[in-house]
């Protein structure tokens, strides 16, 4: 089993890049956030998960250990497949995902195709105890951050640039509304 690879990009295209270890491609499925942001960059270290069914084999890789964790748990639940999971983590953060699940807010597991209201409660119901607890500030910061990527993502920007715009936007800031302003700032200096 592989558990990180280190390499030199060679090809980065719409759900997955090619790492070249000592002349040896390594085709890794990643989410569309995670490919943006080593866009540009000449090689990658990713945590690595290998899926393996009768009929596939296939590397899901990830710049974190906390997003290899949360995909994991995850893909434990029926009906959350390796896709779904992946789709999750390029719409929040695993601190979001987190929070959610603690709160039980099934809104961030359900703008994901697939992944309906029934589905996204038995997420909530088998990882809760699974997630540990968070701090109520984290609680409130990520809650504001989901709703605030949702206005974001619904005025056409993506999970990727609205996640981008909002992490200058300071923590102080409660006010959704206020929120989305400053993050608007952030992506018109761009």
């Amino acid at each position: 089993m592989i558990g990180k690879i280190k390499g030199k990009i060679d090809t980065i295209r719409e759900n997955y890049v090619i790492l070249d270890v000592h002349d040896i491609g390594y085709k890794v499925q990643m989410n569309s956030y995670s490919l943006a942001k080593i866009a540009g960059t000449e090689s990658v270290e990713l945590f690595i998960y290998t899926h393996v069914r009768e009929d596939v084999l296939a590397l899901f890789g990830f710049l974190t250990e906390e997003e290899q964790e949360m995909f994991e748990l995850l893909i434990s639940i029926s009906g959350i497949g390796p896709k779904a999971a992946s789709s999750i983590l390029a719409i929040a953060s695993p601190k979001t995902i987190k929070a959610a699940i603690v709160n039980e807010d099934t809104s961030i597991l359900t703008k994901v195709s697939g992944v309906g209201k029934k589905t996204a409660g038995r997420v909530i119901l088998e990882l809760k105890n699974k997630v540990g607890t968070i701090s109520q500030g984290d609680q409130d910061e990520t809650t504001g951050d989901s709703q605030s990527i949702e206005a974001l993502m619904a005025m056409g920007y993506s999970a990727y640039e609205a996640r981008e715009a909002l992490k200058s936007v300071s923590g102080d800031v409660k006010d959704i509304g206020k929120r989305v302003g400053m993050a608007l700032k952030n992506i018109g200096r761009k």
